[in-house]
């Protein structure tokens, strides 16, 4: 299936981590950005409307919770993009937090490949 119309914007702090999860979803051959803050990560969501959004929760500056607001409350475009947390926050109380503001998925870190591939794919499902 081609799958080079759907676009994936992985934000993370941590460049290894986009990384890690760009060489996990290549095979899959989306187009994928990354941004490495959360200002980087609203400017882009507004101007490239990315399908899916891989996001890290501890960024400085403008962190995950406050992205995932903004893009829920319409400020970047599509309030209705596919948001999947990847962090290393494990708590039922920060899962809830995210369910609450209204993500997709929660992958802890460090990541399970197969795991995170599950999700992708499940909410990628969603535009086919």
């Amino acid at each position: 299936m081609d799958n080079s119309e759907f676009k994936i914007l992985i934000v993370d702090d941590v460049r290894l981590n986009i990384i890690l999860v760009e060489k996990a979803i290549a095979i899959y051959h989306y187009q994928v950005r990354s941004a490495s803050n959360g200002e980087q990560a609203l400017k882009m969501i507004l101007e490239e409307q990315p399908h899916l959004v891989l996001l890290d929760l501890m960024m400085p500056g403008v962190d995950g919770f406050e992205v995932i607001r903004k893009i829920r409350s319409g400020e970047c475009g599509n309030p209705n993009v596919s948001i999947v947390v990847t962090s290393a926050l494990s708590s039922e109380e920060d899962k809830q937090k995210c369910i609450d503001f209204g993500v997709n998925g929660y992958v802890t870190k460090p990541l399970v490949i197969p795991q995170l591939l599950d999700v992708i794919n499940q909410q990628m499902e969603r535009y086919k």
